[in-house]
């Protein structure tokens, strides 16, 4: 059976969501942080860099969120969470999916990480956030989510780092983005997610 280690309030939620969406069976090996919010111990002797989400099945160990849903779909899933092959939805899926950790995350850190510190973000770092979240509702449909009513591996990707930004109050100037956060937390697996592993951000 597939192993999930779920660190509180963190990334491996997502991944979460997806095995609920499916109704594919796993443990879930779940960790506290630490008082400075950090991970704790225990979560390096699962992988050396002490990363969470890591799954294990059989043999192979993941630790890259992108790459866990990759993989459970592949291999327990269906296209549900993915446009056609062979069309330029498909591609433009994959490449949003990458976008949210590979250029995305680094922005809204840039305001995240300061916050948290209780320091005020620079004006730069506020610029930039909206640029990217512009970028984003411009790939929204009129369905609210990005490829249509059906939630994708991008909507599930974006969730954890919406949900950070919407707690801070990042998202107050961007209705659009606020309302693909909202519709993002009525969807089933994410409910079913937060029940199982705790909410993807602490509680203001």
């Amino acid at each position: 059976m597939l192993t999930l280690h779920c660190l509180a309030y963190s990334r491996a939620i997502r991944v979460v969501w997806l095995l609920e969406d499916l109704g594919q069976p796993y443990e879930l090996v779940t960790y506290d942080r630490t008082k400075d919010f950090r991970a704790p111990e225990e979560l390096s002797r699962v992988h050396p860099l002490g990363k969470s989400p890591v799954i294990q099945d059989g043999d192979l160990k993941l630790a890259e969120s992108s790459a866990c849903l990759r993989y459970i779909v592949d291999t327990y899933g269906t296209d549900a969470h993915r446009p056609p092959r062979n069309t330029v939805d498909r591609i433009r899926h994959e490449e949003l999916l990458d976008y949210v950790e590979s250029s995305f995350a680094g922005v809204a850190m840039g305001l995240l990480i300061p916050a948290l510190q209780g320091k005020e973000p620079s004006e730069g770092a506020r610029k930039k956030l909206e640029t990217h979240l512009a970028y984003i509702a411009d790939n929204l449909t009129p369905d609210a989510l990005l490829f249509g009513a059906d939630v994708s591996l991008a909507d599930i990707q974006f969730s954890y780092l919406l949900a950070n930004l919407s707690r801070m109050g990042f998202l107050e100037n961007a209705p659009r983005i606020e309302a693909y956060w909202a519709a993002l937390q009525t969807q089933p697996g994410y409910k079913a997610a937060v029940e199982k592993a705790g909410p993807m951000a602490p509680e203001a």
